[in-house]
Formats: structure tokens, C-alpha cells, sequence
């Protein structure tokens, strides 16, 4: 199942994953695809703002997992972009996956095999020059994501 949000800014790229947030229970794996600078990271921001976490929140690209332990639900920021060349095999991702929280991984695509079998996969693109607007699509992998994203279509306003 697949549905594509489109957001004229990033307050409400931050409502649809506010949305989506309340539809998570732990254990969530959502992949996060799109170019650099598409909206990965405020997308994540708004997952965590309704997830009640109050850190800041930062695009792990050097530390490749930031977790966040305050919210409803922990959250796992991680960016495996850097991983294209050597993989994932003994990071202990399966760990986080499998874990009380919500796993956020960018560039999940490159490590494919150490996806879950089940998850929510996110693509961002740009959709104007001024960089504001968005195409986001919601790819549900699984039958527990695809009764996520049909409820988040039921629930979604603009």
C-alpha cells in the first residue's frame, strides 16, 4: 500500500510525522529515502516533538545512531549513508528493530539486508525550486504498516 502527502512547508512536513507518531507502537522501523536536504531530518524532528522528546534533534550522519530515551517512545536516529561501502553486519541493528522504541533509519535502502521483514519506508522529493515543497510518499511494507498508513489517510487534514 501507497500514499503519497504533499507539504508546502516544513511545519507541515513536522504535522504528518506528528500524525504518524501517535500511530507507532515499539518495535516501529520506518526508512527514510530521499536526497540530501529532501526533509529526512524534519521529518524526524516532528516524529520526535510528538514522541514528547525535548532534545534537539540532530541528523546523525557522523555518529550514525543518536538515541533519544525521554519520549512515549524511545527514538533511534540513524543515518547508514556512510555505511554504502562496508555494511551493516555487526552493528547490532536487528537490537533496535526488535526493541521497546521507534527505529528512524535514513539510507536504510543500502543495507538492505539488515531491514526487518516488516516496515514503513518514506521517500521525500522535492517538488520546487525554492526547496519548500514536498512530495511524500508512505510505502508500507507489511500488514501492520499497511493498517498504519491506512489510518494515517483517515486521520490526515491539512
Amino acid at each position: 500500500m501507497r500514499k503519497t502527502y504533499h507539504t508546502t512547508n516544513e511545519q507541515e512536513t513536522k504535522r504528518l510525522a506528528a500524525a504518524l507518531s501517535r500511530l507507532l507502537l515499539p518495535g516501529s522501523t520506518i526508512l527514510l529515502e530521499g536526497q540530501l536536504g529532501a526533509g529526512k531530518t524534519t521529518f524526524t524532528k516532528g516524529l520526535a516533538e510528538e514522541l514528547g522528546i525535548e532534545r534537539a534533534i540532530k541528523s546523525p550522519t557522523y555518529t550514525l545512531i543518536r538515541e533519544y530515551t525521554e519520549g512515549r517512545l524511545p527514538l533511534y536516529h540513524m543515518d547508514l549513508y556512510r555505511l554504502e561501502e562496508t555494511g551493516a553486519d555487526e552493528m547490532g541493528l536487528e537490537e533496535y528493530f526488535e526493541g521497546e522504541g521507534v527505529s528512524v533509519v535514513e539510507w536504510g535502502s543500502l543495507v538492505e539486508e539488515e531491514m526487518p521483514d516488516e516496515y514503513l519506508k518514506i521517500t521525500f522529493a522535492v517538488t520546487d525550486e525554492a526547496g519548500m515543497e514536498r512530495d511524500i510518499q508512505l510505502e508500507a511494507v507489511g500488514k501492520r504498516y499497511e493498517e498504519i498508513v491506512a489510518k494515517l489517510s483517515e486521520d490526515w487534514e491539512m
